[in-house]
């Protein structure tokens, strides 16, 4: 199966083993609840779709790489304790409570929720000293004598052997008592979470071109040459890094991340190209209506890919200016909450501006703990951090009754709003000078399908478009991505490809 077919089955698992009765016992009792072995090429997102889970089913996620651990940090220690039995007293051995169980404990205490998921990486590539460890605790749940808390979900991942010298095989008992699910990689499914989480767009553009070079493992003289997911995500990080700081890119660079030479010197020169494509045709420009005929004149003459990385060039603008409306839409939503439950609290409140602070210090400690539990991605921290630092802003003054202090404290908001209908606005009449200019450079051609695709895939795309009626997106996605001329012109741009 692939990344997304896995992430799929996990929440429905999830869902599963924490469904409770009607007396609140699991419906699953933890003996019936089969661990999760997840089992694929390395770099192929295991690890990341572990993070998404929990986020999205709102439950606890403690991880781990079991390759880090002694026998005794995932065991415990042992010691001597002295029971009698017959009237007679023996030595027994007992154990410490296993780091990894104490983690569980210690992160239900921190944040308040008691089901999550224990996550375990790389199992089997443990010593040989840890592998029965491992296979008890697939069988049994425990560390040692310590048993994992009800209402927690084990999955564990692994390498195939031919990816990791390192590999310990699975008896049949093992496999017998684990729901294994072998997963493969999938440029188009990768591709999904890639908008999402904000890959560069350049590297997609260039993939999109040469889809074959998105995950490979080959044996030379060297060793193993490979380039994975991992590799792709980790080198858009490093390159909006290097953008930011005027970095000139070498192949070297991306060989560090993408370790086929090949295909690393083919990605240089394609980024070399693609930034100057921007200079090139003037993006910004473009976005403005302001083109000149020379720029639909190169275009005619230019070959296919330059004509995508141009597409790819709008859409990046505009996906970074409708990604600002979506969150400053969204500081909106939740400020205007927060004034609705603060306009009831302050009518009966002796104190005004006491009322508001303990009203922000009560959502600062449900935000805290979200964020504390990991159900928020890096962007949802900053965003909260800046709301809060807002909020403290916009507090009534002293000696305020509770009409007036409620006007004060909706300033901030009125502000808010107002910058947030004047970006909506400004993007939109962006975006109808980028459809102007496709349909003058491309008319209905490939390069129109690839641009209504993507503003119809992207978050972006489809947050700005439920917000914004957008005449001519509407008629082209009728057009373009529907029916036999949908087919047929995919299968033009595949052949392009």
């Amino acid at each position: 199966m692939n990344i997304k077919e896995a992430k799929q089955e996990l929440k429905r698992a999830v869902r599963a083993y924490m469904e409770k009765d009607g007396q609140g016992q699991y419906e699953i009792p933890m003996l019936r609840q089969r661990p999760v072995l997840l089992m694929g090429p390395p770099g192929v997102g295991k690890t990341q779709i572990m993070e998404q889970v929990a986020r999205e089913c709102g439950t606890l996620l403690v991880a781990y790489t079991i390759t880090h651990h002694t026998r005794q940090s995932a065991v415990g220690l042992p010691y001597i304790e002295k029971e009698e039995y017959d009237g007679k007293i023996y030595s027994v051995t007992q154990y410490t409570m296993s780091e990894i169980i104490a983690s569980i404990y210690q992160k239900m205490e921190d944040t308040g929720l008691r089901e999550g998921i224990l996550f375990i990486d790389e199992i089997n590539c443990v010593s040989e000293t840890l592998a029965p460890t491992m296979l008890q605790f697939l069988q049994c749940k425990t560390f040692g004598n310590q048993r994992i808390p009800e209402g927690w979900m084990i999955v564990a991942a692994g390498n195939p052997p031919e990816y990791n010298k390192s590999v310990r095989e699975f008896d049949v008992v093992t496999l017998d008592r684990v729901r294994r699910m072998d997963i493969e990689a999938d440029y188009e499914v990768w591709k999904e979470y890639a908008r999402a989480a904000g890959i560069d767009r350049a590297l997609l553009a260039y993939l999109d071109l040469h889809p074959k070079n998105f995950y490979r493992m080959e044996m030379d003289v060297d060793g193993m040459q490979f380039v994975t997911a991992r590799g792709w995500e980790d080198f858009s990080h490093m390159l909006q890094a290097y953008r930011r700081q005027k970095v000139s890119l070498t192949s070297e660079m991306v060989y560090e991340y993408l370790r086929l030479m090949d295909v690393a010197e083919d990605v240089a020169a394609y980024l070399e190209l693609y930034e100057k494509y921007q200079d090139d045709y003037g993006i910004g420009d473009i976005l403005q209506g302001q083109v000149s005929t020379e720029i639909y004149r190169r275009l005619y003459d230019a070959a296919f890919d330059e004509r995508l990385a141009v597409v790819n060039l709008l859409l990046d603008k505009l996906f970074h200016g409708m990604e600002q409306v979506r969150w400053q839409k969204r500081r909106t939503d939740v400020w205007y909450d927060f004034l609705k439950e603060y306009r009831k609290e302050v009518e009966r409140a002796e104190n005004a501006r006491a009322c508001y602070e303990e009203l922000l210090r009560g959502k600062v400690r449900d935000w805290d703990r979200r964020k504390d539990a990991g159900l928020w991605s890096g962007r949802e921290v900053s965003f909260y951090l800046k709301l809060v630092q807002m909020l403290e802003n916009s507090g009534p003054r002293e000696g305020r009754d509770a009409k007036e202090s409620f006007q004060e404290a909706k300033q901030g908001f009125d502000q808010c709003r107002r910058q947030m209908e004047g970006q909506r606005e400004e993007w939109a009449r962006k975006l109808e000078c980028a459809f102007d200019f496709m349909e003058e450079a491309f008319g209905e051609g490939e390069e129109m399908i690839v641009f209504v695709t993507e503003l119809t895939m992207s978050q972006e795309g489809v947050f700005f478009l439920a917000d914004y009626h957008c005449e001519r997106y509407l008629q082209y996605s009728e057009r373009l991505l529907v029916g036999s001329r949908k087919r047929a012109l995919l299968s033009e741009l595949e052949e392009k490809l």
